[in-house]
């Protein structure tokens, strides 16, 4: 038992720092794009901290099985340069105990994975989803920040407005825009001043308009001397009607539970692919196991390369046919076990050549003995 703990402490501890600086890079891209948003007025803070938190389990679930994997050839590779495994098997430990110990260690990562995976990554996902649909319907006024510049959809031009009412009513309003409808010149720029503004919507619910009060209209060419000065009472511009969505339900996040009673082969495909994740955990594991021997002057992690190389084309391996099966080309009941199977038979022939060899040399050093 305390043989075993250490095996957990040890690989478990490695796991997850790996997991943390793999995650750090994924999540890193992702914060960069809705920052650049949140700067341009796109996106409240509190959305953006929101919208990262909900596809945090999406990422983890794909980042730890890599950092298992990339744990146990660390950890066992250290303890194969060291001779810690040499000195358990001098103990009396044999390697099917202690690949059983590394098996028993898989089965956690595998239970943690599969509650990612199954329920809490498409729970997340379409949370996600609700914020993604709710930020796209907000209208232009909803987006706009006080004392702050807001480029308009569709390149329209860019407001700003220097207080914001409870009601969405803009105070003191300035607006720059391209006049579209003079075709003499393209530099031709609109620019409108109003003490007040406010969203209405015209006979469809799709027509939105930004209605100013009391302010005034110059239309021209920046270095010119040619204006059109016009004051008004009320002046209306039309804004870009709002992003519109698919209402087919995304795949992750649509319930495991439902996955299960479709007969759809895009989600099908993806309920493979959530079993599949937790399954890679014993998978990597029949890998790491024979990858993570080393020669004494090899170093402890010479086989971190190939190992890498096997991972990825088996992930790789994973989508082809995953793909496949949305596209129709693969049978749904062909599922993604092959593969599994396919890379466990891989990391079982690695250990039986490795204990063929030794089987081997033993039989040579006896025959050289008799002789």
């Amino acid at each position: 038992m305390i043989i075993f703990r250490y095996f957990l402490r040890e690989i478990l501890f490695t796991t997850f720092a790996v997991c943390i600086v793999l995650l750090l890079i994924l999540v890193s891209g992702r914060l960069v794009k809705y920052l650049a948003e949140v700067a341009a007025s796109a996106m409240d803070l509190s959305i953006m901290i929101a919208m990262l938190g909900y596809r945090i389990p999406a990422f983890l679930e794909l980042v730890l099985p890599l950092a298992f994997f990339l744990g146990l050839l660390l950890t066992l590779g250290r303890m194969n340069s060291e001779n810690e495994i040499t000195v358990l098997y001098a103990c009396g430990f044999s390697e099917k105990k202690l690949f059983l110990y590394l098996l028993a260690v898989a089965s956690i990562l595998a239970v943690l994975v599969g509650s990612l995976s199954l329920v809490i990554s498409p729970s997340g996902m379409a949370k996600y989803d609700v914020i993604v649909r709710a930020q796209k319907n907000r209208s232009e006024i909803n987006n706009v920040a006080a004392k702050r510049f807001y480029p308009l959809r569709e390149d329209k031009g860019v407001i700003y407005a220097d207080e914001l009412s409870a009601e969405n009513t803009l105070k003191n309003v300035f607006l720059v825009m391209t006049d579209e409808s003079d075709a003499r010149s393209l530099h031709r720029v609109v620019m409108v001043t109003a003490d007040e503004g406010l969203q209405q919507v015209g006979d469809s619910a799709s027509e939105q308009y930004l209605v100013l009060n009391n302010g005034v209209r110059v239309d021209g060419v920046p270095g010119s001397y040619d204006y059109q000065i016009t004051n008004f009472q009320e002046y209306g511009i039309r804004l870009a009607d709002n992003e519109t969505f698919k209402q087919d339900s995304d795949a992750e996040s649509v319930a495991t539970s439902n996955l299960f009673e479709s007969n759809d082969p895009k989600f099908q495909a993806a309920l493979q692919w959530r079993l599949s994740l937790p399954i890679m955990a014993f998978v990597v594991a029949f890998l790491a196991w024979p990858l993570s021997r080393t020669k004494p002057r090899q170093g402890g992690y010479s086989k971190l390369l190939p190992g890498i190389i096997i991972y990825f084309t088996y992930v790789l391996a994973l989508n082809v046919l995953k793909g496949a099966i949305e596209s129709g080309l693969v049978p749904v009941y062909i599922t993604l076990m092959p593969l599994h199977v396919v890379f466990i038979l891989i990391g079982v022939f690695l250990m039986m050549r490795k204990d063929n060899r030794q089987l081997l040399k033993i039989a040579l050093s006896s025959r050289s003995g008799q002789s």
